[in-house]
């Protein structure tokens, strides 16, 4: 995992479901779950390896999140899945909808 100290942005842990379509057509789109998310990152679990510098299209299936990002890091975990590191870019959207209030009559 990158080094903790030189991260420039917080991160707040977030547990998402997310979508990755990979820009080639060739690979097959997967699901993942975030661990934690910041404005220009987020690291997902997903069930199988992406290659560093992977161009991708991200998609929350729980809110209205797009983006586009960049793998910048891939490690297996013990579990079998493996531990993701995205770079954002092109963010529009939440990756939770805000929850509604309930108003009585």
């Amino acid at each position: 995992m990158p080094n903790e100290v030189n991260r420039l942005e917080v991160r707040v842990p977030l547990r998402v479901a997310v979508d990755l379509a990979s820009l080639q057509v060739r690979f097959p789109a997967q699901q993942g779950v975030t661990e934690n998310v910041s404005l220009h990152g987020a690291r997902v679990i997903t069930g199988r390896p992406l290659p560093l510098n992977e161009r991708l299209n991200v998609r929350s299936l729980v809110g209205d999140l797009r983006s586009r990002a960049r793998v910048v890091y891939c490690e297996p975990r013990p579990a079998g899945d493996f531990v993701v590191g995205l770079q954002l870019s092109a963010t529009a959207g939440d990756w939770t909808l805000p929850k509604r209030s309930l108003k009585s009559n």
